[in-house]
């Protein structure tokens, strides 16, 4: 079977995200000062080939772990759905 992930990963929310803080403080700059707290992170689509749902989420989880997250700065979210 196939399954699409998606991923998106982010800064853990007690650091300081320089990028967001930059954007935030650019809003007002562009007449949108009603934006603020701004956080930037990053969202990573893939394909699992597995052969239920359960080993796919832990292929993906894996991956987040081992590769595509920094566990110590950022956290991930994990959407799964089979694929036609």
């Amino acid at each position: 079977m196939k399954f699409k992930a998606e991923i998106n990963v982010m800064p853990l929310r007690t650091l300081l995200d320089p990028q967001g803080k930059a954007v935030t403080g650019s809003m007002k700059n562009i007449g949108l000062a009603e934006i603020h707290n701004v956080r930037i992170g990053k969202h990573i689509s893939l394909e699992i080939d597995a052969s239920n749902k359960e080993a796919a989420q832990k292929k993906t989880e894996e991956a987040c772990k081992k590769l595509l997250a920094n566990p110590i700065m950022e956290f991930f979210e994990i959407t799964l759905e089979e694929s036609k």
